[in-house]
């Protein structure tokens, strides 16, 4: 989702009876826009609201609200984070993996719902996007190719983008391929993690990965009705990496960083490095992986860092289904997935 405050009195928007009262009180926020499509939502403005009016990205619930926490400072794996937040959001195993599976859209937690309920629930919403969302921004005439098209990006989740096989899958161009993949980016479906390079090793790679953002949503869409079939599934790391990555996502733009330092990195050697967090001059590496128990070679990578002059290598941290923080080396640690 995406809301739309208004900063000032100068704002010129079609039909809206409620200039007259932004003209009379010169207040900052008086008014939100909101909607699930950004390009919908803009569709009426006539002018650009540059300085005017700011965006702020919804996702669905975060692990931090499920369990209450009052804590929304940006994840850093910082000895200062980990500190304050504690033990985090302290869901055991069974909980986690419930959780993933049957996603965050607010509706499917605010009642107990059954496997019934939640294929319901993803059923409707699919067709609703389609119908409502899509449909005014995409001329789609094949509606089966487009509902491919989404199966295959769920598919992909936690991978390199290959708009190629994305386009053999829907049988459509890569330049549509492209297009849609647009309107589900800024629909909030997917978020395309670019690559991190600043000119101290050329041979990096620059494609980005996908993410599809909700895990719920995308189990439905590959035919895994419970949460065993997940977990047992040949795509377990990559959904819960998918997850851990919402979850970091969720972290910055519920502080209202709609631009997040989040990158990857790879290079022509293939080192790859899940993730990284820029904060300023330091860099923090994150390794995510399914399991409970990593070990040191899940972390070899991180010293391709030290290749940057510019930039500082900061306390990395491989993010796990661990029940309890450890040191795993002098400045990496092994984190349980609530502490984020």
């Amino acid at each position: 989702m995406n809301t739309i405050y208004y900063k000032s009195k100068n704002v010129n928007v079609s039909q809206t009876p409620s200039l007259c009262h932004i003209d009379e009180h010169k207040k900052t926020g008086q008014f939100y826009l909101t909607g699930s499509q950004s390009l919908k939502l803009m569709k009426n403005v006539s002018d650009s609201l540059a300085g005017r009016a700011g965006i702020i990205k919804l996702m669905g619930l975060s692990m931090r609200e499920l369990a209450g926490l009052s804590y929304r400072v940006p994840f850093i794996p910082t000895t200062q984070h980990m500190e304050t937040i504690g033990s985090g959001a302290g869901f055991d195993y069974d909980s986690i993996k419930s959780f993933i599976h049957k996603g965050f859209f607010p509706e499917l937690h605010e009642t107990d719902s059954d496997l019934h309920d939640w294929a319901d629930y993803h059923s409707s919403y699919l067709q609703t996007y389609i119908e409502k969302d899509i449909k005014d921004v995409l001329s789609i005439r094949d509606e089966s190719a487009f509902i491919k098209f989404i199966k295959s990006a769920a598919s992909l989740t936690g991978k390199m983008l290959n708009l190629t096989t994305m386009a053999e899958i829907c049988g459509k161009d890569v330049k549509t391929i492209r297009s849609w993949l647009s309107v589900l980016e800024s629909g909030g479906l997917v978020y395309l993690l670019e690559p991190y390079y600043n000119n101290f090793n050329k041979r990096l790679i620059k494609t980005p990965k996908l993410y599809f953002l909700d895990t719920g949503l995308a189990c439905w869409l590959l035919g895994w009705n419970t949460p065993e079939q997940m977990v047992n599934g040949a795509m377990w790391g990559h959904i819960f990496e998918s997850f851990v990555f919402a979850e970091i996502l969720k972290s910055y733009y519920n502080d209202g960083i709609v631009k997040p330092p989040l990158y990857y990195y790879r290079d022509a050697d293939k080192n790859e490095i899940d993730m990284l967090i820029e904060n300023g001059d330091t860099l923090h590496p994150i390794e995510i992986k399914s399991g409970s128990d990593p070990t040191k070679s899940m972390v070899k990578a991180f010293h391709c860092l030290n290749n940057n002059p510019s930039k500082k290598v900061g306390t990395g941290a491989v993010i796990c289904l661990a029940k309890e923080r450890l040191p795993l080396t002098d400045d990496v640690w092994t984190l349980p997935v609530g502490m984020i």
